[in-house]
């Protein structure tokens, strides 16, 4: 019989032997966006598109951090890019230095007149979103399953109306313009790549153990020694910090800032990257967002218009989101787990077990 406070070996442990067998997975999905970012550049593809991608992976691997390793679905998360949005404007806006003061007159007086290079508005963003998710996780990871979803949707709803309505600082219900802009498809990628690192950092630490044990069976972890609030508190976090810097990515990207921006489609979208890809692995959360990027992307395409002959063939608009829609529905159908059912990428197989 174990003594109380040890954590057991047969609960927190990973099983995915030698080292090199473990960090092949990181490697294998930033060589994969790395190539994605080079084959569309060199064919001419839509260096926007990529970006948006690159910051999709960003803010699904941030939740995945949370979701995938605790098991608890948060609707919350979108709340933190809106957070790490609106730092990067309060540190590094404008272009045009007037229009801080003119649109944000209840910042601050030092922040009304600082415009901090991109890279420190970022790091910024980092700072204050990981911030705000500590207390907030504090909070409502006393609670589980089910509640603690609901929970984080109060969260989001919270949150997005407080920032509607704080227009002194937020602007509120206007848009944002003149944010430098400095995101592009090389940022993009080499900031997905980062959030990539960190995500199996923390997976393959200890912390990630004793959460996926948790997870798995919480009354055997906490009998085992595992504090389940310090660990989940730990993880949503990281994940809140990470998804932040998504949010920094989006201002630095489009140049521009709305509320209306971070709310239920964004929320929805990127869940349902998640759970398409397979909630349970880092691949999963990867492999979701260019799987559901690819399919809108296509359909968009045919919105437009192809050429087939002397004729375009078009369809009707709003076709990218009954095919998303459709897309969804059948990888449950037929993959209830996700695309990658809880495995991982390497490069010795394309379905390794987790």
């Amino acid at each position: 019989m174990q003594a109380q406070g040890q954590v057991s070996t047969s609960i927190v442990s990973n099983g995915r032997g030698p080292i090199w067998g473990q960090v092949q997975t990181p490697m294998v999905l930033v060589i994969m966006l790395g190539l994605i970012a080079l084959i569309s550049s060199y064919f001419g593809g839509s260096a926007q598109t990529v970006t948006e991608m690159m910051i999709r992976v960003v803010l699904v691997v941030g939740l995945y951090v949370f979701v995938g390793n605790s098991g608890i679905l948060s609707f919350g998360h979108i709340s933190f890019m809106s957070i790490g949005a609106y730092a990067f404007v309060w540190l590094s806006c404008c272009t045009l230095p007037m229009l801080k003061p003119m649109n944000l007159r209840g910042l601050p007086e030092f922040l009304q007149h600082i415009a901090l290079p991109s890279p420190i508005g970022l790091l910024g963003a980092a700072v204050l979103a990981g911030a705000v998710a500590i207390v907030v996780g504090a909070i409502l990871m006393r609670l589980s399953g089910t509640a603690a979803s609901i929970a984080t949707f109060a969260f989001l709803a919270g949150q997005y109306a407080f920032y509607m309505n704080w227009s002194g600082v937020t602007g509120g219900t206007a848009l944002l313009a003149n944010l430098p802009v400095f995101v592009g498809p090389a940022v993009g990628t080499g900031l997905a790549a980062l959030a990539i690192l960190i995500a199996w950092l923390h997976q393959e630490s200890r912390f990630g153990f004793m959460l996926r044990a948790a997870r798995d069976d919480q009354t055997a972890a906490k009998g085992s020694g595992v504090n389940v609030w310090f660990v989940r508190t730990v993880a949503f976090s990281l994940s809140g910090l990470i998804v932040g810097v998504g949010g920094a990515m989006h201002a630095g990207f489009l140049g521009i800032v709305t509320v209306d921006a971070f709310y239920l489609p964004l929320t929805f979208l990127t869940l349902a990257m998640l759970i398409v890809g397979g909630s349970r692995s880092l691949s999963g959360a990867v492999i979701g967002v260019v799987a559901l990027t690819a399919v809108t992307e296509i359909l968009r395409q045919f919105e437009s218009g192809i050429p087939v002959g002397n004729s375009v063939l078009s369809l009707p608009a709003g076709l990218q989101e009954v095919g998303l829609g459709l897309a969804i529905i059948l990888v449950m159908m037929f993959r209830p787990a996700g695309i990658m059912g809880g495995h991982e990428l390497t490069f010795g197989s394309i379905w390794p077990k987790r």
